[in-house]
This record gives C-alpha cells, structure tokens and sequence, in this order.
C-alpha cells in the first residue's frame, strides 16, 4: 500500500542528487555557471605554470654581426663633380676687311700658334702699299728742294740780301715736309701690316671647331662673328667646388703646397689622374657656400674635353693612427652618435663616439672605442644597452669588408 507522508515530512531538497537540482535550474543560470567553472579552471592554470621553477618563457639574445675596429692611416677626401675648361679660348676675326679666298686647315685640326688658317684677297692691300710708297717719294723729293732753300734763304739773309722773314718761311716750309714724309713712312707701314694681315694665322696652340664664315665671303674688320673658335687643349684645367667649411684645412695645404686632385676617367681601365690644385678663389659665393678650386692637367693623349663632367677627389688632411670602424657601426642617437660594443661577456655597450671622418665606407671615430673591440655592423634595431647579445659567426675586418679604403 502507498502510504504518502504529509508535505511537512518530505526529506530537505538539499539531500537531493546535483543534476537533479541542475535540471530544476533554469538556463541562464546554467550558462553562467560553466562560464565561471572555465575561468576557475584558466585561472588555476595560469598561476600553475607562472609559478613554476623558471618564471615566464625569456626571449633569446637578439644575434649579431661583429667586427673588431682597427687602427689605420687615413686620408680626409673630399668627393665632388669637376668640369673640364679649356687652357684658353681664342675666337678669330680678321683685322682688316676683304674677300675671304681660302681655308688653310680643316675644321677640328689642331693647329699650333703661327700657323695659317685664311687667306684674304691680298691684291688690294698691295695696290695701297704701292699708292703709300709713291706718295712717301713725292713728300721726300718735295722735302729735299724745300730744305735747299731754306738753306739758300739762310744764307741770302745772313748776307743781307733777304729778309729774315722769307729765310724763317722756307725753314718752316722745309720742316712741315719733314713731318709730312714721316706720315708718309707710317702709312707705308701701315699698308705693308694691312697684307699682311691678309693671312691670318692661329693665335695659339690648339684645336679648331667649325668654319663659321665660309671662302667667298666678304669679311669685315674687327666683326663680331669670329671665323673661327680655336680651343687650347693641352693644358686642360678642372674647376670644381668644395663648401667653405673646408676652407680651414684648403689652406693649410695650399700653404704647404700637398693639396692634389684626382679625376676618375671612366673609361676601358678606369684611369685616374693626379694633378697639384694651383688655383683657389678669391670669394665664398654667398648662394651655395662654396669656394672654387682648379687644377691643370697636362692632357697627353686628349682624352680630357672641355665642358666633361668628372669625378674628383681632393685630399685635405691626414689622420695617423685612427681608429677605424666600418660606417654601419655608427648609429645616430638623440643628442649624439654612439657605437654598440661587445664586451667578453657577449653584453653589448653603448659607448658615445665622434666622427672625425667619414667617406661613405668607414668612419675614423674618435671616443671609448680601442682597437680590437668588437663593434656591432648588423641586428643593432634588437640591441638594449647593456643587454646580452648573440655574436654570429664570420667575423670580418674593415680592411675585407672595405679592400678599397685600407692602407
């Protein structure tokens, strides 16, 4: 028989089974009960492996490149563009005024100093040294009888047959034919230059461009139109500008007569020249800054053209013994620049340096840096002062990295 206990006996709901009580549960509860299970468990996790025996994972040294620094002797190189002048530009013009009847050259000879290069009708500058000539011996033979008889009348008024007057007259008569024969002398001069300059010959040593005025032509005297441009060569001259900071050490070795310049000629073997600078300006030119410089070169072979954009290198000074890192070691801070040491403990340091050079390739720095440190050329971005650090292997010396700047 079912016997049923009154409401009042009925055992307590908590002797009752968990999923039982779940079930009676309503979900949004049961949602907010796992979610608060997973946290527990994320967090009883976390503080188990946080308190393990090696702490949170540790990032590795960030690896670099090394190169010990080295002592060298360098040389303080300026490196600019230089443009190639000519010794000398002479534009030919004709002194007298003629029929041009020939070309004695062809155009881009080189021509030395007195050679001809035209040839103007002559004919009528021969008909007036005969027309000066023949007036000179008229003047002569008027001057011959005019100082007879200033002779006579000399003699007629120291006798007292003439007058003083008359006697002064033909003296006077006399001496004005004089000077009227040395005009006629000068003219005669004058017209034997005139054939001469019928032929006219190259002012200087050189090469010639085109033919600006052909034969056939008439040619005036003294015309702005040159016949020809004639352009010495050899020598040829390099003008080139360095900025007026330099001016302190251009000097010194203006002074001591060292300052050379260098011109790389790109050609079959990459040829360079050396010449002594023999020339500095006499003024900064206030818009640029800068001051120019030129050397001669002597151009034996002619492979130097005026108006050639080249290449140069001037030096300006030496530094003996210095300390040398290749230029990737040199980093820029906020106030100044630093290099990253490597100490034996494989710790890297940061020691402020200055740069004394620097020619694109290495920098001489002075500062903390000795030879044989280890100065960090790559993976500095990962470096922290004072940080530990993981050298790769390779090392290299500034003279293998740069062949070209060791000395």
């Amino acid at each position: 028989m079912d016997v049923r206990l009154p409401h009042s006996q009925r055992p307590p709901e908590a002797a009752e089974p968990l999923p039982q009580r779940l079930r009676r549960t309503s979900p949004r509860w049961r949602i907010a009960a796992a979610f608060a299970a997973v946290l527990l468990v994320a967090l009883i996790a976390w503080r188990i492996l946080s308190s393990g025996p090696g702490g949170p994972p540790q990032m590795p040294p960030p690896p670099v490149r090394v190169t010990p620094a080295e002592i060298q002797n360098v040389t303080v190189q300026e490196h600019t563009m230089g443009t190639i002048l000519a010794n000398a530009t002479v534009q030919v013009t004709s002194r007298v005024e003629g029929q041009l009847i020939a070309a004695r050259f062809k155009e881009g000879d080189i021509v030395h100093r007195g050679n001809l290069l035209f040839q103007l009708d002559p004919r009528p500058f021969q008909a007036a040294v005969a027309q000066a000539v023949a007036t000179q011996n008229r003047d002569q033979a008027s001057l011959v009888s005019a100082r007879n008889d200033a002779a006579r009348y000399a003699a007629l008024a120291a006798q007292g047959a003439a007058s003083r007057s008359q006697a002064d007259q033909f003296t006077a008569q006399a001496k004005a034919l004089a000077a009227t024969v040395a005009a006629d002398r000068a003219a005669v001069e004058t017209a034997r230059l005139n054939v001469i300059y019928t032929q006219i010959r190259s002012p200087i040593d050189g090469k010639t461009g085109p033919i600006l005025i052909q034969p056939g032509n008439m040619v005036p005297a003294s015309g702005t139109n040159p016949l020809v441009v004639i352009t010495q060569i050899q020598p040829v001259k390099v003008s080139f500008f360095l900025p007026q900071s330099d001016l302190p050490r251009i000097q010194a070795q203006m002074q001591a007569r060292q300052m050379l310049a260098t011109l790389q000629v790109h050609d079959a073997v990459d040829t360079r020249l050396t010449a002594p600078v023999d020339f500095i300006g006499n003024a900064v030119d206030n818009t640029t800054g800068t001051v120019e410089l030129r050397a001669t070169f002597n151009n034996a072979d002619l492979r130097l053209v005026p108006g050639q954009l080249l290449n140069v290198s001037v030096s300006l000074a030496e530094l003996p013994n210095a300390i040398v890192v290749p230029r990737e070691a040199v980093n820029q801070g906020p106030d100044s620049r630093y290099a990253f040491v490597v100490d034996r403990q494989n710790r890297a340091q940061m020691v402020p340096v200055t740069v004394l050079y620097d020619n694109g390739q290495i920098d001489a720095v002075s500062g903390n840096v000795r030879a044989g440190d280890r100065v960090i050329t790559d993976g500095q971005l990962r470096v922290v002062a004072g940080g530990a650090v993981t050298v790769l292997k390779g090392r290299s010396t500034v003279a293998q990295q740069h062949p070209a700047t060791a000395q």
